[in-house]
């Protein structure tokens, strides 16, 4: 076996490198050429190249695409450029207005994940005779005695990006390999300028890379610019205490940007879509301890219906302690914490783990579709 558990030796392994142009992936390009194998860059121009072009912490657009390509020049491999507008839009912006117009807090890094990168560049990947497709993302994946890989958290615990790839299949986990994920940052770092690539400094990308300065809501009424509505901002019993220009301006946890003079702090705790509706109340009434997840994916199935794990319900928290119970007929599972979490809003992902260990495996996860602190709140508001 080679370095990437692939039976050839590396000169004789085709491998595609996805190439955004940040440091991370011209590594992974770097480091495999470096070591012998026949390497492909790929990048993917997937949004607004034009504005994008000089913006601090984009990816896959305008000033990436270039650096990309000379990054490539650089390793002397060949790099090709695709066209993935329009399949970005569809699959990615859109559903994330849509998402967001619902009153739901979307992960457009997840979704990008499972239908463009995993599942459009992967097939492309085999189209070119590769033996695999290389990411820079911080995750781990290895072998599993009953065959397959399974997927681990990084070895950096402050780059871990298992919580973007739950909807990984094991059939795409198979063919994928993530070779940062041994490596701390600083590492990477430091063989960019060791492999003397131009992107050796550059700024990482942020989280939702076709949102400039963060402000979604620009984005969301320029895709959707009828669909957003003025509505009362009310308390838990159902007190009008202000009005607001369109949920999507609002998120679940947020504190500030609520122009209320109550005297009191208080918190998104939910949004109503269908009214237009946003609820606040004290910190207190985001605690959350039972979560319903739909469209739920497993990566080391068959997960037995009756299992105490470990789960994230933000990318920025660690694994805590939950209890899954399966509703298999319904393709459905319902995790209920050791400890309530706030903040937790439908729409985000719940990823599962084996535990709460540093390395610990990823089970799977799901899309948080109800949420019964919450509900027990809309019933005290009727």
């Amino acid at each position: 076996m080679n370095s990437l558990d692939l039976p050839k030796a590396p000169h004789e392994t085709r491998v595609v490198v996805a190439m955004s142009g940040g440091v991370d992936s011209s590594v992974v390009a770097g480091l495999l050429k470096r070591q012998g194998y026949d390497v492909v860059g790929i990048t993917l121009q997937l949004y607004d190249h034009g504005a994008a072009t000089h913006r601090k912490g984009a990816c896959c657009a305008g000033q990436d695409i270039h650096d990309a390509r000379r990054v490539a020049e650089t390793l002397g491999i060949p790099h090709y450029v695709l066209d993935y507008e329009d399949r970005f839009r569809e699959s990615v912006i859109d559903r994330f207005a849509e998402s967001y117009l619902a009153g739901e807090t979307p992960i457009p890094c997840v979704e990008c994940n499972r239908s463009i990168k995993f599942r459009d560049l992967l097939a492309t990947a085999r189209d070119l005779d590769a033996d695999t497709l290389a990411t820079g993302h911080y995750v781990a994946s290895r072998p599993l005695p009953q065959g397959g890989r399974g997927l681990y958290r990084a070895l950096d615990p402050a780059r871990d990006q298992s919580y973007f790839l739950y909807a990984t299949t094991a059939e795409q986990l198979a063919f994928l390999r993530f070779p940062l994920g041994e490596l701390p940052k600083d590492e990477t770092r430091r063989l960019a300028h060791e492999l003397g690539l131009s992107v050796a400094q550059k700024a990482d990308s942020q989280d939702i890379c076709f949102v400039p300065q963060g402000r979604y809501a620009d984005v969301i009424a320029r895709l959707r610019p009828d669909a957003a509505r003025a509505g009362d901002i009310v308390d838990l019993s159902g007190r009008v205490l202000g009005r607001h220009d369109g949920i999507v301006h609002y998120t679940v946890g947020q504190r500030r940007g609520l122009r209320l003079a109550i005297g009191e702090p208080l918190y998104v705790v939910r949004l109503e879509a269908d009214t237009a509706r946003v609820v606040v109340g004290p910190r207190e009434a985001l605690a959350t301890s039972r979560i319903r997840l739909t469209d739920v994916n497993w990566l080391a199935g068959p997960v037995q219906a009756d299992l105490p794990v470990a789960v994230r319900v933000r990318s920025t928290r660690e694994p805590r302690a939950a209890h899954l119970t399966l509703d298999a007929e319904a393709g459905t599972a319902e995790i209920v914490l050791a400890t309530p979490e706030d903040g937790v809003s439908p729409g985000q992902a719940c990823v599962i783990y084996a535990d709460d260990g540093p390395r610990a495996q990823v089970l799977g996860g799901g899309t948080i579709r109800r949420i019964d602190a919450l509900q027990a709140g809309a019933a005290e508001a009727a």
